[in-house]
């Protein structure tokens, strides 16, 4: 039991990882992407080989000219009892051109032996500044991140909204075809979609319909250390999946579901509610994010 919970806590921690680094990308041309609003709440389950390890959930707002995201999660089963944890993350920006532009992301975790704080600012896609908490420990064969990949950037939480450009329906292939940048805080990564399928879901709560999936690939540019284990594992990866569906009211897709192979089995987090509903059309009063 001992060797198998070392093995849960460690992959659990390279999947937490992945899904994380590995969520939704915006989408590359979003030019002519239509005004819309709309709300999401959601509630997800995360297991590995079979087994609940934690639960979280996600509220995301879209205005016209702003959105906000938030999530929290915490462990459980197994893992909680080896490596309790809880989490918060949240970002908020402006939306142009049908894009979501972030300002501001912030995210906490907790866990038995030490609490983890990120803040970033960012503006037109630029870091501003940056705050991590513990500092990032300076090793000799850790690839710093410079200033230049600090820039043409989008926070974890951001990147997780992908709008589908066009006028059709955004549950299509072309949700797949984007690369996005990501700094987190600590370290600079590349994802790239490709579209697989299309797949029919129902939540227990919510949403039933198509959800479009996507492989993701995951490559480490700066902030890492090339010996890690789970990073030579998840930029060797090919298996991960992850599947969009609508906001209603929108064309923008977030995850329903994420899956990632581990030596023990199945790393997966799956909707069990998506619940989302449309805005009706407001003024172009409302505050600006600042």
């Amino acid at each position: 039991m001992w060797v198998l919970s070392k093995r849960l806590v460690r992959n659990a921690r390279t999947a937490a990882f992945a899904a994380v680094c590995v969520t939704a990308a915006l989408a590359v041309d979003t030019t002519h992407v239509a005004a819309a609003q709309g709300r999401l709440e959601a509630e997800y389950v995360v297991s590995l080989a079979g087994i609940p390890i934690g639960r979280g959930n996600w509220v995301i707002e879209i205005f016209d000219d702003q959105f906000t995201a938030a999530a929290s999660g915490r462990t459980t089963g197994l893992l909680q009892f080896f490596a309790g944890g809880r989490g918060t993350s949240a970002a908020r920006g402006i939306v142009r051109g049908g894009q979501p532009m972030p300002t501001s992301y912030a995210m906490t975790v907790a866990t038995n032996r030490k609490v983890s704080n990120v803040r970033i600012a960012l503006s037109g896609g630029n870091v501003k500044d940056y705050t991590v908490e513990p500092p990032v420990q300076p090793q000799p064969d850790r690839i710093p991140v410079s200033e230049a990949d600090r820039r043409g950037v989008l926070d974890p939480m951001t990147s997780t909204l992908n709008p589908v450009p066009g006028n059709g329906d955004p549950v299509s292939p072309q949700a797949c075809n984007r690369k996005v940048s990501v700094f987190d805080g600590r370290m600079r990564y590349d994802l790239h979609n490709e579209f697989k399928r299309i797949e029919m879901v129902k939540a227990e709560r919510g949403y039933q319909g198509p959800a479009v999936v996507c492989a993701v690939y995951f490559t480490p540019i700066s902030g890492y250390i090339p010996d890690r284990r789970a990073i030579k594992y998840l930029a060797a990866q090919r298996d991960a999946e992850i599947w969009f569906a609508p906001i209603a009211g929108t064309r923008v897709l977030v995850p329903y579901r994420f899956s990632l192979p581990t030596p023990i089995g199945l790393g997966l987090l799956q909707a069990t509610q998506f619940v989302t509903a449309a805005y009706p059309r407001r003024s172009n009063t409302a505050a600006k994010t600042e």
